[in-house]
């Protein structure tokens, strides 16, 4: 008996939007600026049919921009759906190519959709002994289902595709027959389509109208027989409509488009411009794995044998014989190897004579990656729980710790040579968690650090950093997931101290192996995209700095934070009275639907509110501030909010943050997050303790020192921003009045307003520090109108003179948003690179943004790197002359220090030189640094 014929046709649109979106979050971007997501899953999606379904015939299915027969009997088909995504219209043609490349036909027909093309092919096939799916995700081929074509919907996050049938589908729309599809969809509507149905009936509705009427037309005939009074007057007044709809959504099968099973076949792809073209998408993984395939298989009517497979990050591939390899499971966004489907060896060490046996080893080694595996993420209150090593791709080592403090200690002691030896590198993936922890067992990681986070960070500082994204990324391998281990986060979410010693063993070295395997790739990849010095000067040095502020910590005084926090009750009890008295009732202010109801309803503060898009009044502070004119009771609800989040945010919290070990705070620093460079923290936020406000500014005075033989001591850059645009720009006028000592914003004022400076006035100043300070983010004059509440052609001739004043700073803008168009990305003055993904783009809103960050990004990234030179420096200097002090808090462009009383004129000079010093500019940098008995004093 001949095979089965099978013929695959793809909805081209419907998976590429699927693919696009899947990973709109986190997207894959080329070196080049190119977002490939919807390339890539596409890619992945054909290509898993190709090798797992073995199909006999395909085809892929695509729109034209030509006009349809829906959009010629209804004008509104379709009419509200968003513009297409630039990033997706760029993907298209690449698509197209991989198609071509893969040997499969294209289909479209004028005038027609895809579905209609698929829908006419499917039914030609079926009278031509063809078995058709239809591989879409879309719910409208549910019509056209038989005994012989059938819905092929591709998987996803690793689930199995699904495959509908008649009974399946039947059971999704509960119908009776497939053809009800497209009465459900006339009455039902579909908001994707524009397509009305019956306003009001949805899919609980429709369905009990077919399950009596069965069909459109029966039951517009017997409308006076729905028993429901107000469904009847519906079906009755929108009969038109449901029939417009259902003639909508029917695909039609009847296109001009030739059934050619000898076209259709799966033929064989072009290897040479598949290779090009992979090599353009940079597809390192999908190239590995589809030219694996083709170079194991001898047939002509397959990609692949049954016994052949993909070589994993871990096995080379002459090495294993060939019926024991086994083929990885890829689907549409884990199309990984596993743990499961690779060669590997990981070994438990769990005797004293194999530990030492492994230092051993480990000592003669000139690179290792370790890896701590812990019973929580707070690095200064987990416990050690195993140690894993790795020197050698796809073999690793765990060493299990005890339970008890003094038992894992005497393990740990075992490899404190390894980790203290200064000529062994060390590699780690968020190294500075497993330095922080090793601190607590007395070891102290010294020698040559690689980051495996830290230098993608650099490389692409926009996407995810984390390891599972990484090995799926550069190794085409998914890790086992923590939450296999220990369950989700919760409650009832368990530590690794509870996990099996077989199943944590594997675990934690994988970790290790891969994080080996991803610093063998990362490395020189720093030296093609010219950060390597940034990395090696600057990142990596930083991370002991960090490490060592974080265990440090920084004691608060909850006394303070207690007495702050009634004394904030008391005026928030007072202003919730003057809320009630002013609007003349009482209600929750804290809920926007009240809050808007009493305002807009009970106040008619304005007759045209906005709404939100649940429909309820707008009530946001943007919203409020606008109106605080309108009536005093707006001030008062600002005030309210502001208090209330002041004690409930940051007063009351604090206290709750202590750690039990050391009784003092201890934030997390994020050396990866701000794709700008910054730092940023959390557990606690420091970078958002308010300062702006007095009441918020008050918080600062609970940071105290650790004991009366120390103060506080802050050291601030002062307007180091604009101190680094004037550099950047070279412009003359701004580095005179640096030079000058000038104030700044007296000084741009003066210019821009063509006064003395001595005749400068405050609202001149307050204006011209607005437009020093907007100028960083590329201030319209629209936004400094906004800010200023001016009139935007008073703040547009701000602009213009500020310009014709600075005119080198103007210079400096337009070549930072030039050099980002030629090369798609900018940078600071160390090589931070910031990628500007929509420079070119057509639409004016995203190329307005990307614009602003060209600007911004080397001003930012900028002072971000100098502020970590410094405490790279002053963190060196306090540990070479031994002294007590200690560098506890970075925050924005603040550093605070534990100063021993004894140090402070030791220390001073340090913090500023090396301040002042971190990286050279054009304009002198100064420095304001002051001493007092807590943080608020100091500042």
């Amino acid at each position: 008996m001949p095979d089965q014929k099978k013929l695959y046709l793809l909805d081209a649109m419907a998976l590429i939007y699927r693919a696009f979106y899947a990973l709109n979050k986190n997207p894959r971007i080329t070196s080049q600026g190119l977002n490939t997501s919807a390339i890539l899953g596409f890619a992945n999606a054909l290509y898993d049919i190709i090798k797992n379904e073995k199909p006999s015939h395909i085809g892929v299915a695509f729109d034209t921009h030509a006009p349809t027969v829906r959009h010629i009997d209804f004008v509104q088909y379709k009419a509200h759906r968003q513009e297409t995504p630039e990033d997706l219209l760029k993907s298209i043609p690449y698509i197209m190519q991989l198609i071509e490349a893969f040997g499969i036909p294209v289909l479209f027909s004028d005038g027609y959709e895809a579905d209609d093309v698929i829908g006419t092919l499917a039914k030609k096939a079926e009278e031509n002994g063809f078995i058709t799916y239809m591989v879409t995700p879309d719910k409208d081929f549910g019509q056209l289902v038989s005994e012989k074509t059938l819905i092929y919907k591709p998987g996803r996050m690793g689930e199995r595709a699904e495959i509908m049938g008649i009974a399946e589908v039947c059971n999704k729309f509960g119908v009776k027959r497939t053809a009800q599809v497209i009465d459900m969809l006339g009455l039902w509507g579909d908001a994707s389509d524009n397509i009305p149905g019956i306003p009001g009936v949805g899919e609980v509705t429709a369905r009990k109208l077919l399950e009596e009427f069965d069909n459109v037309d029966n039951l517009i005939a017997n409308a006076d027989q729905i028993k429901n009074p107000k469904l009847k007057e519906k079906v009755i007044t929108y009969a038109d409509q449901a029939i417009v709809s259902r003639n909508l959504a029917t695909i039609i099968l009847d296109v001009p488009i030739e059934f050619n099973e000898e076209n259709l076949k799966l033929g064989k792809p072009d290897k040479e411009a598949l290779k090009k073209l992979l090599d353009e998408l940079e597809f390192k993984a999908f190239a590995k794995r589809v030219f694996t395939d083709i170079s194991l298989t001898e047939s002509p009517d397959a990609y692949i044998s049954p016994r052949s497979s993909v070589p994993d990050l871990f096995s080379v591939l002459d090495e294993i014989p060939m019926d024991e390899m086994k083929l990885p499971e890829y689907q549409e966004e884990k199309l990984h190897a596993t743990i499961t489907t690779t060669t590997h060896q990981y070994i438990l060490v769990d005797s004293f004579e194999k530990q030492n046996a492994l230092k051993d080893k480990l000592l003669l080694q000139k690179s290792i990656c370790f890896d701590t595996e812990t019973t929580g993420l707070d690095s200064n209150n987990s416990e050690l729980v195993g140690i894993s090593f790795c020197y050698k791709a796809g073999e690793a080592y765990y060493i299990p710790i005890p339970e008890t403090y003094s038992e894992a200690l005497e393990i740990v002691n075992i490899f404190k040579p390894v980790f203290e030896n200064e000529t062994i590198e060390k590699i780690g993936q968020n190294i500075k968690f497993d330095i922080a922890i090793l601190k607590w067992y007395d070891v102290e990681v010294k020698g040559k650090l690689f980051d495996t986070m830290i230098a993608h960070y650099l490389l692409q500082p926009d996407l995810r950093h984390n390891m599972d994204f990484l090995a799926e990324t550069y190794l085409n391998y998914s890790p086992v997931s923590i939450e296999t281990l220990i369950g989700k986060k919760g409650k009832n979410q368990s530590n690794m101290r509870d996990v099996e010693l077989e199943i944590i063993k594997e675990y934690a070295a994988e970790d290790a192996d891969i994080t080996f395997q991803l610093k063998q790739l990362f490395e020189p990849m720093l030296t093609e995209f010219n950060v390597v010095t940034l990395f090696h000067d600057v990142e990596i040095p930083l991370i002991p700095v960090l490490a060592a502020m974080e265990a440090e910590g920084v004691k608060v005084d909850v006394n303070v934070l207690n007495n702050y926090s009634a004394e904030l009750l008391t005026e928030i009890q007072q202003t919730e009275k003057d809320i009630f008295e002013l609007s003349g009732t009482t209600f929750n202010i804290a809920s926007p639907k009240q809050l808007g109801e009493v305002l807009f309803e009970h106040l008619k503060i304005i007759d045209n509110p906005k709404h939100t898009k649940t429909k309820q009044y707008s009530t946001g502070e943007d919203v409020l501030q606008k109106l605080l004119n309108k009536h005093p009771v707006i001030q008062k609800i600002l005030d309210f909010r502001s208090l209330s989040k002041l004690k409930s945010t940051y007063v009351d919290s604090l206290p709750t943050m202590f750690n039990p070990r050391t009784g003092r705070i201890h934030t997390s620093y994020n050396q990866a997050v701000a794709a700008t460079g910054r730092l940023s923290s959390n557990n606690p936020n420091l970078q958002n303790i308010p300062i702006r406000t007095e009441k918020g500014r008050e918080i600062r005075k609970a940071f105290v020192p650790r004991n009366e033989d120390y103060v506080i001591l802050s050291a601030d850059y002062s307007q180091v921003e604009l101190r680094i645009i004037a550099s950047l720009s070279e412009d003359e006028n701004m580095i005179d009045a640096f030079i000058h000592n000038l104030d700044i914003h007296t000084a741009t004022a003066a210019n821009v307003y063509g006064v003395k400076l001595e005749d400068v006035t405050p609202d001149m100043r307050r204006n011209a520090k607005t437009v020093n300070f907007g100028i960083i983010y590329g201030i319209s004059a629209f936004g400094l109108s906004e800010r200023l509440s001016i009139p935007r052609k008073e703040a547009a001739e701000i602009i213009t003179q500020y310009f014709l004043k600075y005119p080198k700073v103007k210079e400096y803008m337009d070549k930072s948003i030039a050099n980002a168009k030629q090369y798609g990305f900018v940078e600071t003055i160390l090589g931070r690179r910031r990628y500007i993904r929509d420079i070119n783009s057509s639409n004016f809103t995203l190329r307005g943004f990307a614009e602003r960050n060209a600007i911004n990004a080397p001003i930012q990234g900028s002072s971000a790197d100098m502020i970590k030179v410094a405490m790279i420096r002053i963190y060196n200097e306090l540990n070479r002359l031994h002294l007590k002090t200690k560098m506890i808090m970075q925050v924005h462009d603040e550093l605070i220090f534990d100063v021993h009383k004894n140090e402070i004129e030791i220390v001073k000079p340090i913090i500023y030189n090396e301040m002042k010093n971190a990286m050279l500019l054009k304009v002198p940098v100064e420095i304001e640094m002051n001493t007092g008995d807590n943080w608020l004093a100091a500042h």
